[in-house]
């Protein structure tokens, strides 16, 4: 992988005080100082021993200041600023926003919560919370299992008049296959982490069959199945083709995505990674329904359905590349029809080994990861500030953050991790948190100040390569 870069050299962003666009009062520090950039102690949502302890043990360990720093800002930062907690018929309830967007997804939720679940059984203010997003979770699928994203009441939203089924519950209704996939990955988490599985309930299974009855009916064998979705729209990702059913398919097993993890609509319905994490939530289901609700026809057809998937996508989602052989396609469509390219959301085709999805030693998974690291995918884009993966949601030479932070949690190349942090350190603009994107040469040019997933994420890789690769952290 590339080293050659240095971009403290380069960037200068480690001293001077120059102003930051869109963060009001803010600028870059010194490499002296590094005032907190979190809410001071009564503002914050949520505040949790445990974390507050991890960020303190850590930080010790983190030789430069400014990586420190921004360890420190950003861990903590869905705990500070996007969760209400509270309690529901005596039972935890927790709402999580994703940021400066006031709803909450089930994706961005589930996300921004995991890396505090190893510390839930040290904490049990954290542990409630948690097992609040997983009630709330529960409730918004029974809403609508279609919806990616909720309000926390029947209030509305701006997308009121999208030309699908929409009610005051929802944010929006984009079906998107990894807004299911996230509860049962996070239930799955908490429940291994815990022991706990009260949050198991009637509802809870009813929402449960509720996800299998939607992977089936997206798999469309008969029909195009209850979901459509247009929207009046000068985007042209912000729509669906085909009357909003999407391009044709032709059934093959695997499940109908109409939209992907980054909101924007497919071209091609059968949008691989989530189909690869499909196979795996579904066999995490099936685990804590047999173990725990002695249900075994229940678990028998998740395991059915998890294994009709992945044998359609060894057969069709396997494909030779003009370059690297064989590799995962980002979508097809039963018809022969591939697309060639990543986007930077998670699922996306770099981000498998770190959902489970396939083992990070996966000659195909290894070949698709040359490609979309490389100068072949689309929209991997490099810059004087930096190289990743973007997307369409955001458009050319716009360089995710998220991209970076993936590339590092599958590698397990010292330099390659080492590569990443240094980009990551150097392109926060000096707001001390990370974003949705920003510019391959310009790191001040970025979208969304307050993204609380990719700023937890970076938490998580910080924590991870703590864990595993210390040493990195020491120099």
């Amino acid at each position: 992988m590339t080293t050659r870069r240095n971009f403290m050299k380069r960037t200068g962003l480690v001293a001077g005080g120059l102003a930051v666009s869109g963060m009001p009062g803010w600028s870059v520090t010194t490499t002296k100082h590094y005032p907190s950039r979190r809410p001071p102690v009564k503002e914050r949502k949520f505040v949790s021993e445990a974390v507050e302890e991890t960020i303190l043990s850590v930080k010790k360990d983190i030789a430069n200041p400014e990586l420190a720093w921004l360890f420190e800002n950003c861990f903590p930062n869905t705990l500070d600023t996007t969760v209400n907690f509270s309690l529901k018929n005596g039972k935890p309830d927790t709402f999580v926003i994703t940021g400066d967007i006031h709803a909450m997804w089930l994706r961005d939720s589930s996300a921004q919560v995991w890396p505090y679940l190893p510390l839930a059984k040290e904490d049990k203010k954290l542990k409630d919370l948690l097992e609040g997003v997983i009630r709330r979770q529960t409730r918004c699928i029974l809403i609508d299992p279609y919806a990616n994203a909720f309000n926390d009441g029947p209030t509305g939203s701006e997308w009121d008049k999208d030309l699908t089924r929409m009610n005051p519950w929802l944010h929006e209704r984009k079906w998107e296959v990894d807004s299911l996939c996230y509860p049962v990955r996070l239930a799955h988490g908490y429940w291994k982490t815990t022991g706990d599985a009260s949050f198991m309930d009637n509802d809870w299974m009813k929402a449960m069959k509720g996800v299998l009855r939607t992977f089936r009916e997206q798999q469309r064998k008969e029909g195009h199945g209850p979901y459509s979705f247009m929207r009046v729209t000068a985007r042209q990702t912000d729509t669906v083709a085909g009357m909003g059913y999407g391009n044709p398919i032709r059934p093959t097993g695997m499940i109908c995505s109409v939209f992907r993890p980054s909101d924007d609509a497919t071209i091609f319905l059968f949008l691989v990674p989530s189909n690869f994490f499909a196979v795996t939530s579904l066999r995490q289901l099936a685990e804590m329904v047999e173990t725990e609700k002695q249900e075994p026809a229940f678990a028998a057809s998740c395991r059915a359905l998890a294994n009709e998937v992945e044998t359609a996508l060894k057969k069709y989602a396997v494909t030779a590349h003009l370059h690297y052989g064989n590799i995962y396609p980002l979508e097809t469509d039963g018809y022969g029809n591939r697309l060639f390219m990543d986007d930077a959301n998670i699922p996306g085709l770099l981000s498998m080994p770190y959902l489970d999805s396939v083992p990070a030693d996966d000659p195909v998974y290894q070949n698709t990861r040359k490609f979309v690291l490389g100068e072949d995918n689309p929209y991997f884009f490099q810059g004087k500030a930096a190289e990743g993966i973007g997307g369409p949601h955001v458009g050319p030479d716009m360089i995710w953050p998220m991209s970076i932070i993936t590339r590092a949690l599958t590698s397990n190349d010292d330099k390659e991790i080492a590569f990443c942090l240094d980009m990551l350190q150097h392109t926060h603009a000096g707001t001390g948190f990370m974003h949705e994107s920003f510019h391959k040469d310009n790191p001040a040019n970025f979208t969304r100040k307050w993204f609380a997933w990719a700023n937890t994420l970076f938490g998580e890789l910080i924590l991870k390569i703590h864990r595993e690769k210390k040493y990195l952290l020491e120099r």
